[in-house]
Order: C-alpha cells, then sequence, then structure tokens
C-alpha cells in the first residue's frame, strides 16, 4: 500500500477516536457499536505502521553513526527487523471479509444415520453451545425439533457477542459449515459395532442493518402453539411463529420468545440473514469460483469433519488438522482446529496477494 493510502488510514482513525470520544455518538448504540469496531480492526494495522516508520528512522540514523561498533551492530539488526514489520503490515492490510465482526444464526440438521444422527446433531450443538460460553458469547436457541431419543432433527442458534471487537462470532465460526461426520457406537447398537452417520451445519453472518428488502406479501405467516421436550405445551397460547418466504421456499419458526410479537420479530431476523447469505453467495459465485460454499445436503461423502470416538480423534479434511482430544473439543475447546482453519484462510490470501 502506497504512502497516500496508509496517510487515509491515519487520518481515518484519527476520525474514529475524534467521534468515539463524543458522548452524543454512543446515543445510538449500533453506531458506536459499529464504529467501535472499525476502530478495533485499525488499531493493530496503525500499531504496526508506527512501528515501521519508527524502524525505518531508528535505521537512517544509526547508519548515520555506523563508524561506531555500536551503532553499526544496531543497523544491522533494524535492517533484518524491517522486513519482518513489512511483512507484518501486508497480512494486516490483506482485504477482510466484511462480516468478520457480525454476530451469526447457526443451524445443525440430522441427516444420515436416523436417531444415531439427531443424537450427534445435539452433541453439535451443545459443542457450540459451550464454545460460545466460554468465549463470553451470548447463545440463545431459537427453534428445535427434537428426536425420539433425545437428540434434534434440526436447530436454530443465535451466536452474539458483546463486545466491538474487529473479530466478532463470524470470524471465529465462519468456516464451520458443512457436513460433519461421526463415527461411534451408537447407543441403539447392541452388538458394539461403529457406525458413521452424520449432521449438517449451516451458518450465517446476522447483519445489524437491514440490506435484503422483504416485500411482505412474499411472506405466509402461521403462529401455533409452543411446546417443549416431548411435545409437552410450554403455554397456553398460540405464540410460536413460523414464517414461509413464498419465493424461495425458505421456512423459519420461533418458539423461544415470551410473545408472538417477539418471536415474530426474531424469525424475521433469521430469515433476513439466510436471504442475505443466499444473495452474498450467489454475487460471489459470479465474481469467483473459489469461494467457500457450504453444503447444503447432509451428504457423508462430503464431509468438512470428522469426530471418531474409539480414537478420540478430531480430523479437519480441509486443512489436514488431527488432534486426539475429541472429549475436549465435545466440551468446547474447538480453537485448536478453528486457529488451523482460519492460519489456512490467511496463507492462502497471503499467496494471492503476493501472485
Amino acid at each position: 500500500m502506497d504512502s497516500t493510502s496508509l496517510r487515509g488510514l491515519l487520518d481515518e482513525y484519527a476520525e474514529l477516536e475524534k467521534q468515539l470520544a463524543d458522548p452524543s455518538v454512543h446515543a445510538d448504540q449500533g453506531r458506536a457499536r459499529k464504529l467501535g469496531r472499525r476502530y478495533a480492526e485499525l488499531t493493530p494495522v496503525i500499531r504496526a505502521i508506527g512501528e515501521l516508520e519508527s524502524a525505518r528512522e531508528d535505521l537512517g540514523a544509526a547508519r548515520e553513526l555506523a563508524e561506531d561498533p555500536a551503532f553499526a551492530a544496531e543497523a544491522e539488526e533494524l535492517a533484518e527487523r524491517i522486513p519482518v514489520l513489512e511483512s507484518r503490515l501486508t497480512e494486516l492490510l490483506l482485504p477482510r471479509d466484511p462480516y468478520d465482526g457480525s454476530d451469526v444464526v447457526m443451524e445443525i440438521k440430522s441427516g444420515e444415520g436416523g436417531e444415531e444422527s439427531a443424537l450427534f446433531a445435539g452433541d453439535l450443538l451443545r459443542m457450540y453451545l459451550r464454545y460460545a460460553e466460554r468465549h463470553g458469547w451470548k447463545a440463545e436457541v431459537l427453534d428445535s425439533v427434537d428426536s425420539d431419543l433425545g437428540g434434534f432433527k434440526d436447530a436454530t442458534v443465535s451466536i452474539k457477542s458483546k463486545g466491538t471487537d474487529a473479530d466478532g462470532v463470524w470470524a471465529r465460526l465462519k468456516f464451520e459449515g458443512g457436513v460433519h461426520r461421526v463415527q461411534r457406537v451408537p447407543a441403539t447398537e447392541s452388538q458394539g459395532r461403529i457406525h458413521t452417520s452424520a449432521a449438517g451445519v449451516l451458518i450465517y453472518p446476522e447483519p445489524e442493518e437491514v440490506e435484503v428488502e422483504i416485500d411482505p406479501n412474499d411472506l405466509r405467516i402461521d403462529v401455533f402453539r409452543s411446546s417443549g421436550p416431548g411435545g409437552q405445551s410450554v403455554n397456553t397460547t398460540d405464540s410460536a411463529v413460523r414464517i414461509t418466504h413464498l419465493p424461495t421456499g425458505i421456512v423459519v419458526s420461533c418458539q423461544n420468545e415470551k410473545s408472538q410479537i417477539q418471536n415474530r420479530a426474531r424469525a424475521l431476523q433469521v430469515l433476513q440473514a439466510r436471504l442475505q447469505a443466499i444473495a452474498e453467495e450467489e454475487a460471489a459465485a459470479k465474481a469467483s469460483d473459489a469461494r467457500r460454499s457450504q453444503v447444503r445436503t447432509v451428504d457423508r461423502s462430503e464431509r468438512v469433519r470428522t469426530y471418531n470416538f474409539p480414537e478420540n480423534r478430531i480430523s479437519d479434511h480441509r486443512v489436514n488438522y488431527k488432534a486426539y482430544n475429541l472429549d475436549q473439543v465435545l466440551d468446547g475447546e474447538l480453537d485448536g482446529v478453528l486457529d488451523a482453519l482460519r492460519s489456512a484462510d490467511r496463507d492462502e490470501r497471503l499467496a494471492a496477494h503476493s501472485g
């Protein structure tokens, strides 16, 4: 990036500092959060620019005094450090995913394997809820369809961060979309044989502002009575809401809020996120064939990850990641595999930039 562009970033950062110091800005929490995230995103860039400029100035001064062995050694050390700082700045200036600071909506669906798949879908849901808890995020199950043995045929969960970090929930979880395969002895298996089944994960960034217009005439809205585990009624009013988007056939339901109005608003937010994800995929498909796509059918042959219980092993097939701490991963310790995926993504983007 040239000096003019870097100056533009420095000016933007100074303007953000000025706005965030203005109490009136914080009256609009949405705007304050957006500004705070951009400020957090630029902070490491600005620091890297400052370190690089300082090192270059120090190098110039040390070279002028290089007749002194101490300054000559310092000049040599600085000359080796500057390329490292330049590389770090280049990495920080790579184009970011515009949704990295976003909250997410996640859907977990059982697939091949019947009840065993539904039980595994329940394990995945618990894993993500535990991971959210570890990071201090707010996770809320918006809708779920129980299976007979205590798993889930389908579950929709909202995960929100409480801060203004540049990297939000999407930055950490965006690579979770796809087919997750499990290998274990099912609770329904009397012979002790290992079975393979699968569950699918779909994940969407939840837009903070309305970006996809939804025509009310395109919606069919049904209300029904909320139900708890085992079909037991949890209230006596028809407060649950099911929204069908007629042009796409997408169906979204929400029953966990206290009123029909709240359930309707939350279901519309989920529909918004799903339509936004579809629009993004269509736009990206036209621009590039290299975009990562999420699996829409739960087909074992298109798996992204395998959870092998007999060996306590987790394998991510996209980055050849393998670890033998499956019990800990299922308890929410996902950072190892997520860091490997983020690192591979960063390396791809650096290679594309240098190429």
